[in-house]
């Protein structure tokens, strides 16, 4: 295990922030695994998640069971796990900017398009390494003007040249769910069985540039870009996995889903050894553009009528909103069928916040698609 530790632009003098990554395996192997935990802060499952995988990853490479280089950063926020104000964390947004620590990684497809370019040829494997090589070397050109912009350069840095992305989230009360693209479903798949994921959403770009798109969109553009010139396979794909909700951080969850993904990667060939067999897909892939944010039209006291889990009919009730004022109870329904795989932790509502989050199957949205 190779320990290495990437400083964070200092704000102001006296203070000093970094990345520390865990590197396992050869790092000339059959492939390149990044996985992070808790680029929201606040959201502390997946960073479980990563202390068992280290311990699982140390034993392996001591076993000589590992094919390819695994890298784990178990805290890839280091700034907003330190943001808790009144004794209430706030890891979402960076409090000086108000920025979603989870958006608006780099671009650089076209820098990197423009760089290729004149070099690609009929290799498909060489085309690979050259758009990888570029990659980096775009990325360690810049430098951040602010702590959050070295933050992301560090993350993206670390994960742009693997062959697959693991980012490690939750959401505030839900079931086992991930959000990766149409493209890299068919390597999914089996992740989404062994995790026991309840809905699995997808999207080529949901908007926002967040850190498991800014990958596997610098591969899309380039097929799109280069597809009747050069082959260009999809050399890297990604996935955001949720844990569940805030709360469940504990050892019987957190080892069954380190073994889930110890599982995933012996099937896709970066452990030596022989998986589990996958279990059934508990619900087909959805497109995130047929997921239904359920708002209130009114504030008060919410009071769910649903469960994360249950599926839900077009126009049930999914939570009531009282007014103990004026005594007026707002019943709040789902427009469309589908799974209510998520749903707010707060208990009193604003009017037009978004209560849930329903998986339906026909996408009726577009534009941005994600959460604020």
């Amino acid at each position: 295990m190779r320990h290495q530790t990437h400083d964070l632009l200092s704000p102001v003098p006296g203070t000093a922030r970094q990345i520390h990554s865990f590197h396992y395996g050869p790092q000339d192997g059959a492939c390149k695994i990044y996985i992070q935990s808790s680029l929201h802060a606040d959201e502390l499952p997946g960073m479980l998640v990563s202390w068992y995988l280290k311990q699982r990853l140390a034993e392996l490479e001591k076993a000589g069971q590992l094919l390819g280089e695994i890298v784990i950063v178990p805290v890839a926020n280091p700034i907003g796990l330190e943001q808790v104000l009144m004794d209430t964390p706030l890891g979402r947004y960076e409090l000086e900017s108000g920025q979603n620590f989870n958006r608006w990684f780099v671009d650089v497809a076209q820098q990197v398009g423009d760089e290729v370019e004149p070099l690609l040829g009929d290799d498909p494997k060489s085309n690979v390494a050259l758009i990888r090589k570029s990659l980096r070397v775009a990325l360690q050109a810049r430098s951040g003007s602010t702590q959050l912009d070295s933050l992301r350069l560090a993350l993206q840095t670390l994960a742009c040249d693997a062959d697959m992305v693991l980012d490690l989230h939750c959401d505030f009360e839900s079931v086992e769910h991930l959000y990766t693209t149409p493209e890299a479903w068919s390597r999914v798949e089996p992740l989404s069985r062994y995790l026991g994921a309840q809905a699995s959403l997808l999207a080529t770009d949901s908007g926002g540039q967040s850190f498991d798109e800014c990958f596997t969109l610098v591969w899309w553009q380039l097929q799109q870009r280069f597809e009747k010139r050069f082959p260009i396979p999809l050399g890297s794909f990604s996935v955001t996995l949720e844990l569940r909700g805030q709360g469940d951080v504990n050892h019987a969850l957190g080892s069954r889903d380190c073994q889930a993904i110890i599982s995933y990667l012996m099937q896709y060939g970066a452990i030596a050894g022989v998986p589990a067999p996958a279990p059934e897909l508990i619900y087909p892939a959805t497109p995130l553009a047929a997921v239904e944010p359920v708002a209130t039209p009114v504030g008060g006291l919410l009071v769910f009528c649903t469960l994360p889990g249950e599926y839900v009919e077009a126009g049930q009730l999914i939570a009531e909103v009282i007014d103990p004022i004026n005594d007026q109870v707002t019943p709040v329904h789902a427009t469309n069928a589908g799974l209510m795989y998520a749903r707010s932790l707060r208990r009193m509502a604003t009017a037009g916040m978004v209560i849930a989050h329903v998986a339906g199957t026909e996408a009726f949205r577009s534009g941005y698609l994600l959460s604020p």
